[in-house]
């Protein structure tokens, strides 16, 4: 079985290259198209960064909101990435989320991780991803 690119890149989110520069990340990237992270925990914290930034910046406080902005449906079959996260994280696809809750948040990014690299979260990297955002929120 192939490792999945996103456990490769330690990027569990898939996030792709486009100029924004990182903690944890490593630059250059082995991987011209996606984003390449020194551990899997700081891959997870550029996915709680982006999703708290999806909230502060554009409004987008509800599972549903923030998947359409992250894999919008000119890539993606968001109605089904939408579906298959609310299903592994337990959260409605319209329930408001606070992006500063780990009870929430946490079960959501491993949702997510799980959905871009077709196997289960391990949630100690999850869990270790949440303290370096609270440690490095900006």
């Amino acid at each position: 079985m192939s490792i999945p690119r996103g456990v490769r890149n330690c990027n569990p989110g898939n996030i792709r290259e486009d100029g924004v520069r990182w903690k944890g990340e490593i630059r250059p990237s082995a991987d011209p198209a996606f984003k390449q992270f020194r551990s899997m925990a700081w891959g997870y914290r550029a996915m709680f960064v982006t999703l708290n930034t999806y909230r502060r910046r554009y409004g987008l406080n509800t599972l549903r909101g923030m998947i359409h902005r992250w894999a919008p449906p000119s890539e993606n079959d968001t109605a089904v990435y939408v579906k298959y996260v609310a299903a592994h994280s337990g959260i409605a696809p319209d329930a408001e989320l606070d992006t500063l809750r780990p009870e929430s948040m946490c079960p959501l990014v491993a949702a997510m991780s799980r959905m871009e690299n077709g196997r289960p979260a391990d949630p100690e990297q999850v869990r270790q991803g949440w303290e370096l955002f609270e440690k490095h929120r900006s």
